[in-house]
């Protein structure tokens, strides 16, 4: 969260992001020093991330991770000095709830890595999830809830990337370097960071930074949980009650990301 937020202050002292030319006005965010220290901070968190992933299971990785959404309006309000409302403090307050729901539903997944995977079953996850985050970003474009959009089209194919990198990891002491480098995946999980690290610019510097970051959180994590039992095998819970829990807090992380933003109507009234 800290990283988003550094990111968000040098985006928005920068030049706008143009989706037609996303590499050369993307590459213009780095002479802020602001955007520059987010990166760094988001990379470092990353490479915690990946070592995560390769040793345990995705659901249980995402779920410590999302816990990370608590702070975020705390750190905005006390240290960004982001003015967070009311509406903003309670629909993360549940999103951190339906995450913590989720975790707790995760008994018997921790047993292995759960690494392995049916390749149609990734193939269609993968296709399902970018799909879904072009058609977030292409409705986003130029409408009033624009910043939000773009923010969960980023978590979209930032979670199809941790589903790839999830899967490379199951081939570390396998393959060689080289093999796992010239991998299909290894493509996609450049490609997939790559699109969400624009689009997350670009939302960025048009919608304010706790509903975007919010969003962008919720996608990622709550599509990335996902990923366990449906591309991983990682066990369902048995019980009805653990299955109306399980179900009950993507339901409620759902509900919590639409409600953090706030109405258009409101927003255009403000503005």
């Amino acid at each position: 969260m800290l990283g988003f937020l550094y990111k968000h202050r040098g985006a928005v002292e920068s030049p706008r992001v143009e989706m037609r030319r996303p590499v050369r006005t993307s590459l213009a965010l780095f002479r802020s020093p602001w955007y520059t220290l987010g990166i760094v901070v988001a990379m470092a968190g990353w490479g915690f991330h990946v070592g995560a992933l390769a040793l345990a299971p995705i659901s249980l990785v995402q779920s410590v991770i999302a816990g990370g959404l608590v702070l975020l309006t705390v750190t905005a309000d006390r240290l960004f000095a982001h003015e967070v409302t009311r509406r903003e403090w309670i629909g993360v307050a549940l999103a951190a709830l339906g995450l913590a729901f989720l975790a707790a539903t995760l008994d018997g997944a921790a047993d292995e890595a759960h690494a392995e995977y049916e390749t149609a079953h990734l193939v269609t996850y993968l296709i399902v999830v970018f799909g879904a985050a072009f058609a977030v970003a292409f409705a986003g474009r130029g409408g009033p809830r624009e910043g939000v959009l773009f923010g969960a089209s980023a978590g979209l194919f930032w979670a199809g990337s941790d589903a790839a990198i999830k899967a490379l990891s199951g081939e570390l002491g396998e393959a060689s370097a080289a093999a796992i480098l010239l991998s299909p995946l290894a493509a996609v999980i450049a490609l997939a960071s790559a699109a969400g690290l624009v689009v997350s610019a670009r939302s960025l510097q048009v919608g304010k930074a706790v509903p975007v970051i919010a969003v962008t959180s919720v996608a990622a994590n709550t599509l990335t949980i996902a990923a366990g039992p449906l591309v991983f095998a990682e066990p369902f819970p048995d019980d009805p009650l653990g299955r109306v829990m399980r179900l009950s807090a993507f339901a409620l992380v759902i509900v919590a990301a639409a409600l953090t933003p706030a109405p258009v109507k409101a927003a255009h009234l403000e503005a």
